[in-house]
């Protein structure tokens, strides 16, 4: 395991001879992976719209008109539901979004807490991404049985002024830390088709990749154009640009999970094969990723039972962990109120699709 690649190493990586780097990748693949089962997530939006942030890509920010509809927090009882929906249909983890800046202590991050105990009891692998947490919130969640936090790095340093300014690139790599004091395993990544450029990709994968330790999963996903943000108009990258995306990443993150993630409805079962022979192995299944289109599910298995692969069994990588009841809690309600970053600069897209929301 490195922890020290170089921009140019990973360029380098990326642009060699597709066949010789798929080669490459899917060797490394097989000597800490069966490459012949994918993890299979279901991720649920248990708060959707009315988010504060202004990310450039994303259709649930309260400031661009984008026709979602905005839900309050789901009940306990309709998340186990769905949980147990999910378990049938083959999924081993739920991961659960809230359309957060950040973590908010109070009745709402409670009932979060007791949803991350419920899922957890049924033995499935327990995921949120609820936005930017304090240590506090994370031993928490971790109590609760809390399998895995995600939270993506979006894109490279250089590149995120340009996507968002309500939020500053060190505010998402404190959450990490904050998670990694605890034994919550991260799910790390990003989102290219932004209109960045391969630098900025490699940038990316820089920071995740010399995080010590790596994050047990890095999400790649593909932006989906959504009518009203202000990357409506961005074209949909190639296929090949997918494939040597998740080849690179899990050339310089032999151990880690790579989720095939947005964009799946737009990659041909031939696409996504490729994408597995090359290192990825985990999808989300589901109708939808929180707001945007997803293969059905049973496409999903029709595709793995045709390829051959099976549904990784929850708890492979790491054991299960133990859920502590509200009551018997170590670690309680601080009332914090973090100042998280607000850099203030000015994006002129995203100002753009906020006046354009208006009229």
């Amino acid at each position: 395991m490195r922890h020290d690649w170089t921009r140019e190493e990973i360029m380098e990586i990326y642009n060699t001879p597709l066949m010789e780097l798929l080669y490459r990748a899917a060797t490394v693949h097989r000597e800490h992976h069966d490459p012949n089962t994918v993890q299979v997530s279901t991720l649920l939006s248990i708060k959707t719209g009315g988010c504060p942030e202004d990310c450039g890509y994303c259709p649930q920010a309260a400031r661009y008109h984008t026709d979602i509809e905005g839900n309050d927090l789901m009940t306990v009882q309709h998340v186990k539901a769905q949980a147990l929906r999910a378990k049938a249909s083959g999924s081993s983890r739920v991961c659960m979004g809230a359309a957060w800046r950040n973590v908010k202590d109070g009745p709402e991050f409670d009932q979060v807490l007791e949803m991350v105990r419920t899922i957890n009891k049924l033995d499935m692998e327990v995921c949120c991404t609820l936005g930017m947490v304090t240590e506090n919130q994370a031993k928490r969640l971790a109590e609760a049985g809390l399998y895995a936090y995600n939270h993506n790095l979006d894109t490279s340093e250089d590149y995120y002024k340009d996507v968002i300014s309500t939020r500053a690139y060190q505010d998402r790599l404190d959450t990490i830390s904050n998670v990694r004091k605890t034994n919550v395993t991260v799910c790390s990544g990003g989102i290219i088709g932004m209109g960045e450029n391969l630098d900025d990709r490699a940038g990316m994968l820089v920071a995740l990749a010399t995080l010590d330790p790596q994050p047990e999963s890095v999400p790649i996903n593909a932006l989906v154009a959504v009518e009203g943000t202000p990357m409506e108009d961005i074209e949909p990258i190639s296929i090949w640009e997918m494939i040597r995306m998740v080849a690179t990443t899990r050339i310089v993150m032999p151990k880690t999970q790579v989720r095939l993630s947005a964009g799946r409805t737009e990659m041909s079962r031939e696409g996504q094969a490729m994408c597995f022979f090359a290192g990825a192995n985990s999808i989300f299944a589901g109708d939808k990723l929180l707001t945007t289109p997803n293969p059905d599910v049973n496409e999903d298995m029709e595709m793995f039972k045709l390829l051959g692969l099976t549904p990784q069994k929850a708890f492979v990588k790491k054991a299960q962990p133990e859920t502590v009841e509200a009551e018997d809690s170590a670690y309680q309600d601080m009332g914090e109120k973090p100042k998280w970053t607000r850099p203030g600069h000015t994006i002129e897209r995203n100002q753009l699709a906020k006046m354009k929301s208006k009229e």
